[in-house]
């Protein structure tokens, strides 16, 4: 049986680990340390048997080489990135066959203009691993793509399962609900969550995975159709008028970017 196992690493960054009990092999979603999951894997009997890496940033590819020089296994990334290590370049809709589980590859630039992102089932649950583009409340900030790459992105990704466990990639979440609350100050669904995200972070626990139906009921970075949200992009704009769609995304992004 596979599960998801998550590793903090430096500040805020999580690695997520596949694990398969039957044949106690892992694989390791954007390792952006090395130790983290060369404890794990001596601490409890596990054999690393694969990398996934969504973009080239070093918090998330940092470990390769360390663990690669210690296991003989495959390192997936995006075909479009340079990233050192990278055996297998995997682009849209590649597929990658786990032990009890087939990833697709989505490719979701905006972040990076490579980035990629990891769609599939454990069971019956839908899973994402997103790397930077989505975060619990919020989305990655954009240093190599355009807001409307971006945009289009999180489409790709808001369309998936409501009940799909969304895995990102950092415990941002208090931040990104308090900015967010922000934008909507008035939405009962964002009002709850962001209380339930200060006591879980209060009893030491982390907030994500989340689902997909809690972003689309709560993160503005989806919710840049809704009135709400796009008066308060007006707003901060200084326009009389909202905008077309991107323009209300970019407006809230770079509001966000000096929040």
């Amino acid at each position: 049986m596979l599960s998801v196992t998550g590793l903090p690493a430096f500040n805020d960054n999580y690695i997520w680990l596949l694990c398969d009990t039957s044949s106690r092999r892992c694989y390791a979603v954007d390792p952006g340390d090395a130790t983290p999951v060369t404890s794990f894997c001596s601490d409890s009997d596990w054999t690393l048997s694969g990398i996934l890496l969504t973009h080239h940033h070093a918090d998330h590819t940092g470990g390769v080489a360390r663990l690669t020089d210690l296991n003989d296994c495959p390192v997936y990334g995006p075909a479009s990135e340079s990233i050192r290590g990278v055996t297998h370049p995997v682009q849209e809709g590649s597929l990658l066959h786990l032990p009890g589980c087939t990833l697709s590859v989505i490719e979701t630039p905006g972040h990076t203009s490579g980035h990629i992102s990891y769609f599939g089932h454990i069971q019956t649950t839908p899973v994402l691993f997103c790397g930077d583009t989505l975060f619990a409340g919020g989305c990655g900030r954009l240093f190599e793509g355009t807001p409307a790459q971006m945009l289009a992105s999180l489409k790709r990704l808001a369309v998936l399962p409501a009940g799909t466990q969304v895995y990102c990639a950092h415990e941002y979440t208090l931040t990104n609900l308090a900015f967010a609350r922000l934008v909507e100050p008035d939405n009962p669904h964002l009002q709850q969550r962001h209380k339930a995200a200060q006591d879980t972070r209060g009893r030491g626990e982390p907030t994500v995975p989340s689902t997909l139906q809690e972003e689309l009921d709560t993160n503005p970075f989806l919710r840049t159709q809704h009135p709400a949200v796009r008066q308060a992009a007006s707003r901060h704009a200084g326009s009389r008028t909202p905008g077309s769609e991107v323009e209300v995304f970019s407006a809230i992004r770079q509001w966000k970017d000096t929040f």
